[in-house]
């Protein structure tokens, strides 16, 4: 399975909710770019953002920004190992 642009729209979409509160969310506007709002319709349809236009993260939203957390450090580390 590759990272096609539908798929990095959306995980860049999940990074941007705060991952120290559950209690914070983010509000996608309609102004927002195509590839945003249909993005985060995908997302709400996944079941993993409460949502058609953002709200807050399920569990399952909680569960994989945690992981995309730990992916986009490891690729962005920049020392060599």
């Amino acid at each position: 399975m590759q990272f096609n642009q539908a798929l990095t729209d959306e995980l860049n979409l999940i990074l941007k909710f705060p991952s120290d509160s559950l209690l914070q969310g983010i509000k996608i506007h309609k102004d927002a770019g195509e590839e945003v709002v249909a993005a985060v319709q995908r997302l709400y349809e996944k079941g993993i953002v409460t949502q058609a236009d953002g709200g807050y993260l399920t569990d399952l939203g909680h569960d994989l920004h945690a992981r995309i957390e730990v992916v986009a450090q490891a690729l962005n580390n920049t020392e060599a190992k």
